[in-house]
């Protein structure tokens, strides 16, 4: 019998826009735009924390999620960085990458509970995207 695929938590499903697919990770849009906020999620099966990948991909993991913070702070110009994982209300593994500055809605605490959830204009959220691409060199194409 084949090994279960990967399938994207439903709630994570609703709250993003798929940007892309790095070697281990799917690249998440979150829909909020009151803050750039991206989530990487490992395109595994049944994993809800770091260390129940293989060491190898823990490094990967590390390696990917350096890479998009370097390429979501460089196309917004944000002045900090959050990077957590939670997992509370949807167990799957998931990396937050948030972008922050002085002044945001919920500087200077969490995102969490802070603020309503901003509508992005469509073409604002098309060019956040398509820039994230760009940068980290992937494609729209879900594999």
């Amino acid at each position: 019998m084949p090994p279960p695929a990967f399938a994207l938590d439903p709630q994570l499903a609703v709250d993003t826009v798929f940007v892309g697919d790095l070697a281990l990770c799917r690249v998440l849009l979150v829909k909020d735009a009151n803050y750039p906020w991206i989530l990487l999620v490992p395109r595994r099966p049944n994993v809800t924390e770091m260390i129940d990948l293989p060491d190898h991909e823990q490094i990967q993991l590390a390696g990917e999620v350096a890479v998009a913070s370097r390429a979501l702070r460089a196309i917004t110009g944000c002045e900090k960085l959050n990077i957590a994982s939670l997992g509370n209300v949807v167990s799957q593994l998931h990396i937050h990458v948030i972008g922050r500055r002085p002044g945001d809605k919920a500087w200077p605490k969490a995102v969490w509970g802070a603020a309503l959830p901003t509508v992005y204009d469509p073409n604002q959220r098309d060019e956040l995207a398509t820039a994230l691409r760009h940068a980290l060199k992937i494609n729209a194409i879900a594999k």
